[in-house]
């Protein structure tokens, strides 16, 4: 059973692997490998959320789960213009550590927040709610829409649907044919969206 607290902090936990692989690497490579993956796993996450787990927030929790959900989605906003920079970055830019140290630094605050109040906070309400709608259900989706977003950082594409759902389908094609040409870890061609 998967809950959709489980689905997040398990993506929370792999973000922090790729950060500390990367701050630690010795070599380009590995940092360019990690930094795909990061940038990939990092970008679907928050579309996810934004998809997914805010609308549910909103639902749900009523005006307290909608001024969460207006946070976080500030929060997401900065998040993407920060990886939209990183993203783009070399390892041999000065800007490289630095970029990433302080994307990592507003993540771990959001993060942070977001496992001690939001989604303990949204479990309660799924728990208590009179629909079929539960955190499985919301987990099953949200693992679902991470195969069809955007895997690139697009901060213009907004936040809330369904703006942000029409311009992903549009972007996220050719974020996934780059991939192809992309490195990533362990070798692959591309990581499989279909497997998360």
């Amino acid at each position: 059973m998967t809950t959709i607290t489980k689905a997040i902090t398990e993506d929370h936990r792999e973000l922090e692997e790729y950060y500390n692989t990367i701050i630690n690497a010795t070599d380009a490579d590995t940092q360019t490998r990690y930094q795909n993956q990061f940038t990939w796993e990092l970008a679907r996450h928050s579309v996810g959320e934004e998809l997914v787990v805010y609308p549910a927030m909103e639902k749900y929790m009523g005006a307290d789960g909608k001024a969460k959900a207006d946070h976080d989605r500030q929060e997401h906003h900065k998040a993407k213009e920060q990886l939209k920079k990183f993203q783009n970055l070399k390892p041999s830019s000065p800007e490289f550590i630095p970029t990433l140290k302080s994307l990592w630094a507003d993540l771990v605050h959001h993060i942070e927040e977001e496992e001690r109040d939001d989604l303990p906070a949204l479990e309660r309400a799924l728990a208590s709610s009179a629909t079929s709608k539960d955190s499985e259900d919301l987990a099953t989706s949200f693992g679902r829409t991470k195969m069809f977003v955007p895997s690139r950082s697009h901060p213009s594409a907004g936040e809330n649907p369904p703006f942000e759902t029409a311009m992903g389908m549009l972007v996220a094609p050719f974020d996934h044919i780059s991939d192809l040409f992309r490195k990533f870890p362990n070798k692959t061609i591309s990581p499989n969206p279909s497997t998360k």
